[in-house]
Formats: C-alpha cells, sequence, structure tokens
C-alpha cells in the first residue's frame, strides 16, 4: 500500500498505484486464508478469494463488489497501452485496497496481525 500511495501522491505512475492496490488486496485475502489453514487458488482473481473466504466468514462477500472493481489491475492493466488511469481512479484503487485491508485486519486473530502497512 505505501508503493501505491506514494505514487497517487506524486501524480505519477498511476497505473502503478493500481497495480499495487490490487496486489495489497490480494495479498490481505490471503493472509486470511493462510489464518485459517485453508487451501487457497494461486490466483490474481480478488472475487474468487473473496468466495473462498467467504466459506470461512460470509461475511466477506460483502466486499465482492470492491473485490471485483480492483482484480482488473492485476494482469490487464500491465499489458493493456491504452490504459492510463486518472488521479481519481487511482486514488479509488487505494480506498478500495484500504477497504479491504481494514475488513480482513478485522477478522484475524490478534496474534497473526501485522503491524501498520
Amino acid at each position: 500500500m505505501t508503493n501505491a500511495r506514494l505514487c497517487l501522491a506524486a501524480g505519477i505512475a498511476l497505473d502503478t498505484a493500481c497495480f499495487h492496490a490490487q496486489q495489497a488486496a490480494e495479498k490481505y485475502l490471503k493472509a486470511y486464508l493462510v489464518a485459517q489453514a485453508a487451501d487457497f487458488p494461486f490466483v490474481h482473481n480478488l472475487e474468487k478469494l473473496v468466495e473462498v473466504c467467504a466459506r470461512y466468514d460470509p461475511t466477506f462477500l460483502g466486499i465482492k463488489t470492491p473485490a471485483q472493481e480492483l482484480t482488473p489491475y492485476a494482469v490487464e492493466l500491465r499489458y493493456d497501452l491504452e490504459f492510463w488511469p486518472s488521479v481519481e481512479t487511482a486514488r479509488r484503487a487505494v480506498e478500495l485496497a484500504q477497504a479491504v485491508r481494514d475488513f480482513v485486519l478485522a477478522r484475524l486473530p490478534a496474534e497473526v496481525k501485522p503491524g501498520e502497512m
């Protein structure tokens, strides 16, 4: 998230900000699954990861829409030469990733919660 915030604050590499926002959300979802000792697919599709998380806690379905919105920033934007996000798009991506982060951290046992990231 730090790299995404730095890009956004500088108003440069906004595609990178979107990518890192997606990656942060992905890692938080996978951290939840690791804490559950759950098997999970090695995918960048956040919607699929949310569905796996929901097997352990159905409230995860509440973040399905943010997950869907962030998913394309994992791979598709890196290969789309026409994609260049606006500051607002990058800001939205960072906000969505922060929402996923907060949601997941609220559901992790205290002993596995990371420091501020």
